[in-house]
């Protein structure tokens, strides 16, 4: 399942493994993929050192990237100096702060204890925690630097740059993926509507060619709605140079949901069971439908606010929530493919699954053109 792609990365198999989890992008680089952490949950600069020190010593020394986040726009005044965490956070007005705590009171979600620390924070929203990450990422051997919302700042490609470090970024749309090729980007990932976080309105399926088409001759990997070998020969029918999964690793054995209730959730879900929602991060992210996600999109609501308020609003209600594992509440960003995940399994195994099927797939289709 090779492609010029892969094989100028050095990679088996064009299969390209978006995660959170060091474990798992370790798993699927030894697999024969191209794992990729992602960073946005690494607040602490050590941390993610910590992190990207473990996976360079598990990867085998093969090639392996790094997922950041560096939104297009702030929600502060364009122009002005970026803010520190205290500053966005007093943006936030009091009635949504109000309107959290009447949610989680209704499902008689736990305070924190005295001086407990509220857990993950999504301040990897903010471009200066995404730069400092960067300080920490150009010092490891990554071969691949995607931005999820987005182009980077000019700057940033010019140094990933001169790191020899290529830099990919999202599209939901031609017109997006036209701008990232101006602005230096060397690989395109077309997300479809149906993938698991932030993405767009378009499907995969129109999507995928539609960029091709648009940035030609850069290399476009497809996303969205991807969990088998004939998902990804038909990405490849339509001119994508690999595949960008993500939901598919969240119920392998090496994932770390750290909640039993989650992964249950997901092993349960059907691909009908998600929606675009912006009470994540206050931009639409495909998730698990769950009460929270009603309260959020319920017009009687407040309604989300923009990156990274929404997200820093919410933080420390989504820590309780998984905590106390309140299962009507539970979730996470997911696609719809989780319809597919319907047991754990190693990440090897999935691989071996998807590389199976791929080659099922190539063979029928020869047989029906006549080439067997």
């Amino acid at each position: 399942m090779e492609t010029e792609l892969s094989k100028s990365l050095g990679v088996a198999h064009a299969l390209f493994g978006f995660t959170p989890f060091p474990a798992v992008a370790a798993a699927i680089t030894r697999a024969g993929g191209f794992g990729v952490l992602g960073a946005v949950r690494y607040t602490a600069p050590d941390d993610l050192r910590r992190d990207l020190d473990w996976l360079a010593d598990h990867s085998d020394g093969l090639p392996y990237g790094l997922d950041v986040v560096m939104p297009a726009r702030r929600a502060e005044a364009a122009g002005t100096a970026a803010p520190t965490e205290a500053e966005v956070e007093a943006m936030i007005p009091e009635g949504h702060r109000q309107f959290v705590r009447d949610v989680l009171a209704e499902h008689g979600v736990p305070e924190l204890l005295e001086g407990e620390a509220s857990g993950w924070r999504i301040t990897g929203w903010m471009e200066q925690v995404a730069r400092a990450q960067l300080d920490v990422a150009f010092d490891y051997p990554i071969k691949l630097l995607a931005n999820a919302l987005g182009s980077p700042p000019a700057d940033v490609v010019t140094r990933a740059h001169a790191h020899g470090v290529r830099v990919a970024a999202l599209a939901g749309s031609a017109r997006h993926a036209r701008h990232h090729a101006d602005a230096g980007i060397d690989v395109v990932v077309a997300q479809g509507y149906e993938a698991g976080g932030h993405t767009g309105e378009i499907a995969s399926m129109v999507l995928t060619p539609e960029v091709v088409d648009a940035v030609d001759p850069l290399p476009v990997l497809a996303a969205g709605g991807i969990g088998s070998g004939r998902q990804v020969a038909a990405a490849l029918a339509l001119g994508a140079q690999g595949v960008w999964l993500g939901s598919l690793w969240l119920t392998t054995t090496e994932a770390d949901l750290h909640s039993r209730a989650l992964t249950e959730k997901l092993l349960a879900a059907g691909s009908g069971d998600t929606v675009r929602s912006r009470a994540l991060t206050g931009k639409p992210a495909r998730q698990l439908r769950t009460e929270w996600t009603d309260a959020w999109d319920d017009p009687a609501g407040p309604g989300a606010l923009p990156m990274p308020l929404q997200g820093l609003l919410v933080a420390e209600a989504v820590s309780r929530i998984q905590k106390h594992d309140v299962v009507p509440l539970l979730g996470t960003p997911v696609g719809q493919i989780v319809g597919r995940m319907t047991s754990e399994r190693s990440v090897q195994e999935v691989v071996d699954d998807l590389t199976r099927g791929f080659e099922r797939a190539v063979d029928a289709v020869n047989r029906i053109a006549g080439r067997e």
